[in-house]
């Protein structure tokens, strides 16, 4: 009886290479930027982890920047995209009767989510986000070209669920709660070591259990007692 052929793996197009190669790239830049930072990483690091001559780096990325700009983007569009429709979706189903909670949770939930479900390429991109959303001098700027739209959509459902809020209090609002998804998403142990280890940093699922259920109480508090 002849021995049965296996079946041919498809060769694979120049462009499926090419993509395949970029991919792993971003990966590995990715786990290295979430660790070391901008200035911590050099190509070279990246090349070794992938296991390429640091010269077929500069054939898919003119430099380091334009390369860590490329890794923040990937999944910036995922998580933009997902909370926008997130957010479209929860407005409607309120029937322009959106309550805090709700906005906070379309919005966090859904990014959360990602963190549960994408395993450890969206946590180190988690890490890199924190990173970069506390760095002054040029952070500030890629947040804002990256979520600004998304941003600004929870801040309009936010004032039609508290009509009688101010902007300002709006606002601080959000940047409480922006502030509060860095610290988790930065996963530096801190509460580990603080409760003993009752609380993990990479406890995602005990966040989203509680997260927006908290900021939807301050935020409606300090709206509901603005000092005069």
């Amino acid at each position: 009886m002849a021995a049965e052929s296996k079946p041919q793996r498809k060769r694979q197009t120049k462009a499926e290479k090419r993509a395949e190669t970029i991919e792993q790239i971003l990966d590995v830049a990715e786990y290295l930027f979430s660790r070391h930072g901008l200035y911590g990483v050099t190509l070279k690091d990246v090349a070794k982890g992938v296991g390429v001559h640091h010269t077929l780096l500069n054939y898919y990325f003119a430099d380091k920047q334009e390369l860590f700009d490329a890794v923040f983007a990937r999944r910036a569009a995922v998580t933009s995209e997902r909370r926008m429709k997130a957010l479209d979706a929860y407005d409607k189903a309120s029937g322009g009767k959106p309550t805090v909670e709700g906005a906070l949770r379309a919005f966090l939930d859904t990014d959360l989510d990602l963190y549960i479900e994408g395993g450890d390429g969206w946590r180190n991109y988690g890490a890199l986000s924190a990173q970069i959303a506390n760095t002054p001098q040029w952070g500030a700027e890629m947040m804002d070209q990256h979520f600004d739209p998304v941003v600004l959509r929870l801040i309009e459902i936010l004032g039609k669920a508290l009509p009688d809020a101010s902007k300002e209090d709006i606002f601080w609002g959000y940047h409480f709660v922006s502030g509060a998804l860095m610290v988790t998403l930065a996963r530096t142990g801190r509460i580990d070591k603080l409760s003993g280890g009752l609380c993990k940093s990479d406890d995602y699922a005990a966040v989203k259990a509680r997260m927006a259920r908290f900021m939807a109480g301050g935020l409606k508090t300090i709206c509901d007692n603005r000092p005069e």
